[in-house]
């Protein structure tokens, strides 16, 4: 069996990626307590089922500790797949307000016994980081904090379709100004590089479009910046590779995660294509077009 296991941050989009995963004809679960899981994928595979999703939330909290264990169970004899959505606090607390939900954890537990103390809503989130923190180096980390709806369904569709056998290299664009990635291993800064911003017929462009590919490649300084990346990281994939790692983000960095960037990320992503699993993402490129996550 197929399982994808969806995780992490409450508000950060497991609504939006559960739902991806039901259009990609999954037989899906929302908030299923981990203790539960043996029991259901040994039915589910008994009855044929093929493909399954389940996301699993602070709701659980008292058998989270539990998953890890699960997850190795599992794995044994199925293709276990755990996607965490993480995002910032600031975001999440924006997108609690403004749909008026309260947090799983805003009613706080004592002595695992319910009382009427109400949790603000930045220390829910917090409790809800600790709880969840060990889950993160099982699976693939998506940070949504500015992220939009349309482009978290599409990079859902692209993990479930990659083959995960050996290491997985996601490069990844974004803009400095919207903040740096929460899951990125590693971040490289090129904002040094010269901006095609600044040239007007090449503005409304991005690091995908022709006209953008000609001005960066033809700066000496570009090519310089990529050799270096790629240097580092063929000296080190080595090392990533013996810790047992599953995925690796690069993140590259430019101010507004439109050009420099994006062209960098595909640059290097089209390098590595023969030594590892290649994905790339570009964080900000379309952060105009679609409508942002809500749940």
């Amino acid at each position: 069996m197929r399982l994808i296991l969806i995780t992490g941050m409450s508000g950060s989009g497991k609504s939006v990626a559960l739902a991806a995963l039901e259009d990609a004809g999954y037989y899906c679960i929302d908030n299923l307590p981990p203790r539960f899981l043996l029991e259901l994928v040994a039915f589910l595979s008994h009855e044929g089922q093929t493909r399954l999703g389940v996301a699993i939330d602070a709701r659980s909290a008292r058998s989270l500790d539990e998953m890890p264990a699960i997850i190795r169970a599992l794995s044994e004899h199925h293709d276990v797949r755990l996607l965490f959505l993480n995002s910032s606090t600031q975001s999440l607390i924006k997108r609690f307000s403004e749909t008026r939900r309260k947090h799983p954890l805003s009613i706080s537990m004592d002595n695992n016994t319910l009382n009427s103390t109400q949790a603000s809503l930045a220390d829910a989130i917090k409790h809800e980081r600790k709880l969840v923190e060990n889950l993160v180096e099982f699976g693939h980390q998506i940070d949504t904090s500015s992220l939009h709806a349309n482009t978290l369904r599409a990079w859902v569709k692209q993990f479930i379709q990659y083959d995960q056998s050996g290491l997985a290299l996601m490069f990844q664009s974004f803009g400095f100004k919207r903040g740096i990635p929460l899951d990125a291993d590693l971040v490289f800064d090129v904002r040094i590089l010269p901006n095609p911003y600044y040239n007007r017929e090449l503005r409304l462009l991005t690091g995908l479009d022709q006209p953008v590919i000609d001005f960066l490649t033809a700066i000496s300084l570009v090519g310089a910046m990529i050799d270096d990346i790629a240097e580092y990281l063929v000296k080190w994939l080595p090392h990533f590779r013996n810790d047992n790692r599953a995925y690796l983000t690069i993140a590259i960095g430019c101010t507004g995660g439109q050009h420099r960037s994006v062209y960098i990320a595909e640059t290097l992503a089209a390098r590595f294509v023969r030594d590892a699993n290649v994905l790339v993402r570009h964080r900000d490129i379309a952060s105009a077009v679609f409508a942002s996550i809500s749940s």
